[in-house]
């Protein structure tokens, strides 16, 4: 059997179940967004933790570690790239029509010409993890050839930060009387920018890391006691 398949990897693998599992709910008929939500938080849950996992094994080999960064990445596309277009997907089918904003609703539906922009920025959105993920890949590659250490500062923002973006722009719809789907697709397109644009963030240490994972268990929290009181 090829791969591997040694605790290096679990978190990686249960990372893409998740986004695969988020990907089927929030695309079926019934699907919701806010259930594809908790989908992508474990995602970001699993992601936080999988290098640094991967790393206890001690005499790794070559091969394994290549192919830890390898499969990483094509998680992360799924989960980070993906699964947030799934999830706007869902909410141009399911949510709440947008009275507040003219002539782009009709019987409780948005307008179609609205509707092929929605798209066009979900497609944009996923084009630009993949092209953002891509060039990490080659440049990390390139970089540990000549550096050796770890990297202080990534270029671009991580695709890995919509396991936070995202969940709390959905969190301001519990709290605002208004629909925002235009928002969630605002913040889309704006993250995308970012994904390919040339700004350096600073890696997050194992404390910053403890932190975005606690704003994301408490988003976690919130969404699912406020969506069972529903």
């Amino acid at each position: 059997m090829i791969g591997i398949f040694d605790y290096t990897v679990w978190l990686t693998y249960l990372s893409l179940i998740s986004a695969t599992l988020g990907i089927m709910v929030s695309l079926q008929r019934s699907g919701h967004p806010y259930i594809g939500i908790f989908f992508l938080l474990i995602c970001g849950l699993c992601d936080a933790f999988d290098g640094k996992v991967a790393r206890t094994k001690k005499n790794r080999t070559d091969f394994a570690k290549r192919y830890g960064v390898q499969i990483d990445s094509l998680s992360d596309l799924v989960a980070f790239g993906v699964l947030p277009a799934c999830i706007g997907n869902a909410m141009v089918r399911v949510c709440p029509t947008i009275s507040e904003i003219p002539a782009i609703h009709r019987d409780g539906r948005l307008e179609f010409p609205v509707e092929i922009f929605l798209y066009l920025i979900m497609i944009v959105y996923v084009l630009a993890a993949l092209v953002r993920l891509a060039y990490f890949n080659v440049t990390e590659e390139e970089r540990q050839k000549v550096e050796g250490e770890s990297r202080r500062y990534f270029t671009g923002l991580p695709v890995t930060s919509s396991a936070l973006i995202f969940p709390t722009v959905l969190l301001f719809q519990y709290l605002m009387p208004r629909d925002i789907t235009l928002v969630y697709f605002g913040v889309m397109l704006f993250t995308a920018v970012l994904f390919v644009s040339k700004i350096h963030v600073r890696k997050p240490g194992l404390r910053g890391i403890l932190i975005m994972v606690g704003m994301g268990l408490a988003e976690f929290i919130v969404l699912a006691v406020t969506y069972c009181r529903r």
